[in-house]
Parts: C-alpha cells; structure tokens; sequence
C-alpha cells in the first residue's frame, strides 16, 4: 500500500495532466471553430463555380475535356489508382486516424496498381512502415490547410492525372456530420462525372424553387450566356478550381473534424483525471486519519505510562 507522500506526488502528477489536457481542449476548440469559419466562407464561391460547370455540360454535353475522360480503353484490372489520404500530424485524437487509414487501406488492397498520396505525418509513417507503395515526394501537412496548399497539390495530382500516370484518382478523408459524429468519405476526385454536376444543380435549384424536381422542367430552362473564349477553355479553369475546392474542403473538413475528435478526447481524459484525483484524494485522507488517529493513541498510551509512572512513585514514597 502506498503511503502518504507517494499518494501526494501521484495528485500532483495527476492536477499537471489536467493543465495540459484542459489547454489542449481549448486549443483544438479555437482550431475547430476557425476552420468551419474558413470552410463556410469559401463554399459559396466553389458552390457557384460547380453549378457553371453544370450549365456548360447541360448545353454542350458533347464537349470533350481530359478531366471527364474515364479512359474506357483501359482494362478495370489494369487501371493505375492514386489514393490521396487525409491524416493528421500527430496522435491524440481517438479513434480519428484510425478509421480514415482503415479505408485508405481496404480501397488499396482491392487495387491491383496503385499509389497512395498521403496528407499528415500519421498516414505516410503507417503505410510507410507496412510496405505500401507511398510517393515520397508529395509530403503536405493536414495543420492549419489553406487555399494555396490545395492548389499546389492539385497542380501536382493534375500534372500526374494527365501524364496517365494514373487512370482513377480518389480521395478519403473524415467529415464531421451534426451531432459531432465522424464519418469516413471516399470519393472520385478524377475523371469528374458529368452526371453528378447536373443532378447536383438540379438538387440545388429545387431547394432555391427554381424546379419542381424533374430532369423535364430542368432540361427545358431557357437560360441563355455565351462562353469566351470557348467551352473547352472555360471548362478547363472551372474543372481545375473545382478540384482545387474539393480538395480544400476536404482538407478544412478533415482538420476541423481532427480537432473535434481531440476535444472529445482531451475532455474524456480530464474527466478520468478527476475521478483519479478524486479517488486518490479519498485514498490520501484515509491515510492521514489513520495517521492522526495513531498519533494520537500514541499519545493517549504515553499519557497513561507516563500517570502509571508517577503513581507508583507516590506509593513507593508513602
């Protein structure tokens, strides 16, 4: 059993572990907020830029641009995927690494040619040490994401993506869904589907009560713009911006959704380092009771020796 003063150091150990996990807490929470701040004042932009897509793939729907090209020719099993894995710098946020690495990893084992492009130090030292095929030379931080950090990795997934060093390009990060839960996308960054950017706009014109819901009262819109200098230039910009937005957003969302699941962590082990204080602190003062208490019965017994004592000098002196 543990004495007095091992308990004391323990409790002290114990209060220097709350500081630190209460300032982490309150980190990650500024973090958090800034990032879904940033992330919601730039959605509207990247919201408008994929809806001019969408009109230009309505109108001209035959217009051939190497984003859209899905490479028909080329055999599912010989088929080169990229996989560009969202992670975090560093640890302490639950389960969070976890689960995104756990599908980064299912979706490259059901490839036969792949290659993994890995955002955040904790993905690129995981796959690293089991023996995946990781490019060295694209190392990006998941901290603090920006504009001009997605643009770059477009540049060089972009380059890549036309060089046909890669038929697929896919993107797995973590969003935060409401009510604070984490969930895991994987999604198709390259080629882009044309039918995903009209259904998209046709979801979103619904909801502005611009269509009543069918493909008809959508395709029969007469709106009229002209493009300059022509489809295939426009649409080239816009195909570029929109992937540099995805991946922004999906940066923002995976940090801000790292931040998260650290709040709750660093929470959960403030609230384990109470309950230990609180147990110890119970464990301490038993000790000092008892402490106390024998103290005390060792002055009560050296009391009594000490009224024995003088008893029987005063019999011995009659």
């Amino acid at each position: 059993m543990a004495n007095a003063r091992e308990i004391k150091s323990r409790i002290s150990s114990v209060q220097d572990t709350m500081k630190i996990t209460n300032a982490m807490y309150m980190i990650s929470s500024s973090k958090m907020k800034k990032a879904k701040k940033i992330l919601s004042d730039t959605e509207p932009y990247f919201y408008n830029m994929q809806s001019a897509i969408a009109r230009i793939l309505r109108h001209i729907p035959d217009t051939q641009h190497p984003f859209f090209s899905v490479r028909h020719l080329i055999p599912a099993e010989e088929r080169k995927i990229a996989t560009i894995v969202v992670t975090g710098d560093k640890g302490m946020a639950g389960a969070y690494n976890h689960n995104v690495l756990k599908e980064a990893k299912r979706l490259c084992d059901e490839s036969q040619e792949y290659k993994i492009f890995a955002i955040g130090e904790t993905g690129r030292q995981y796959f690293t040490s089991l023996g995946y095929n990781v490019e060295e030379s694209f190392r990006f931080s998941a901290n603090n994401p920006s504009v001009h950090r997605a643009r770059v990795i477009t540049e060089d997934i972009v380059e890549r993506y036309k060089e046909e060093e890669m038929d697929e390009v896919y993107i797995v990060y973590t969003r935060m869904e409401r009510g604070m839960k984490e969930e895991v996308e994987v999604e198709q960054l390259l080629p882009l589907k044309t039918n995903q950017f009209i259904k998209e706009e046709l979801v979103d014109n619904v909801k502005k009560g611009k269509s009543n819901g069918t493909l008809e009262d959508f395709e029969g819109s007469d709106d009229y713009f002209v493009i300059y200098p022509s489809p295939k230039v426009v649409l080239n910009d816009l195909a570029y911006n929109y992937v540099t937005g995805f991946i922004y957003g999906a940066l923002v969302e995976g940090f801000a959704t790292e931040e998260n699941a650290r709040m709750v962590a660093m929470q959960a082990a403030t609230d384990n380092a109470e309950a230990m204080l609180k147990e110890l602190s119970i464990e301490y003062n038993r000790l000092r009771q008892a402490a106390i208490t024998q103290e005390i019965t060792e002055v009560i017994g050296g009391a009594k020796a000490l009224k024995k004592k003088k008893m029987k000098k005063a019999k011995a002196g009659k």
